[in-house]
């Protein structure tokens, strides 16, 4: 995050920035599922690999939970310097997350839900609210790290809407995260799964 007050293109126009950077993210990820992007980009996946990959993206998910919801405690306690660190470190999980994702989506293949019904709808209810959180997510994530690169911490509490953006950002993303866990989690190892090759098959996650 900044700590100097230096102007600068991107401090001038953070929403113009915020909204390339979602259309950047946005086209990657629907790309991938439309098969758009060359299947040359993706390694070829074996199943094991895709189980792996999956349990990994769980980790990392799980991993920036803890992350954010320490950041969330550090601003709380005006500790700026701790909170800035773990939100940089949180973004950086969150494009981890993305690489390994699109990897595995593009040169592998999805995973859909088989169990009884009791939980069938459940399950997809909490995928569907995990979905919705990530892609609404996106902007308001990148504004609330666009403010916070940009602008000194005076700047932050004086010029920007950043602490209320950042509430909205971290709540959402918290969320988004924690029910992709525990999808993984019901669809993973506590029931089965049907396997699909082919990433422009079904706009499933995990």
């Amino acid at each position: 995050m900044a700590t100097s007050s230096a102007d600068n293109a991107a401090k001038r126009h953070p929403l113009a920035v915020t909204g390339l950077l979602s259309i950047v993210g946005y086209a990657a990820v629907i790309g991938t599922f439309l098969g758009a992007v060359p299947g040359s980009v993706f390694p070829e996946l074996s199943l094991w690999e895709v189980n792996r990959l999956s349990d990994a993206i769980a980790v990392v998910n799980a991993a920036n939970v803890v992350v954010i919801a320490a950041g969330w405690r550090w601003i709380r306690r005006d500790d700026v310097r701790k909170h800035a660190a773990a939100m940089v470190t949180s973004f950086l999980l969150i494009l981890v997350f993305l690489v390994m994702y699109l990897t595995k989506i593009g040169g592998g293949g999805t995973k859909e839900f088989v169990g009884p019904t009791l939980v069938y709808y459940p399950y997809l209810a909490m995928l569907a609210i995990h979905i919705v959180l990530s892609i609404v997510a996106v902007p308001v994530v990148l504004y609330a790290l666009v403010l916070g690169a940009t602008h000194s911490p005076e700047e932050l509490r004086r010029e920007t809407p950043h602490r209320r953006v950042g509430r909205i950002a971290a709540s959402a993303w918290l969320f988004s995260l924690a029910l992709g866990v525990l999808t993984y989690l019901l669809l993973n190892h506590a029931f089965s799964w049907e396997y699909v090759e082919a990433a422009a098959a079904v706009l499933v996650i995990r």
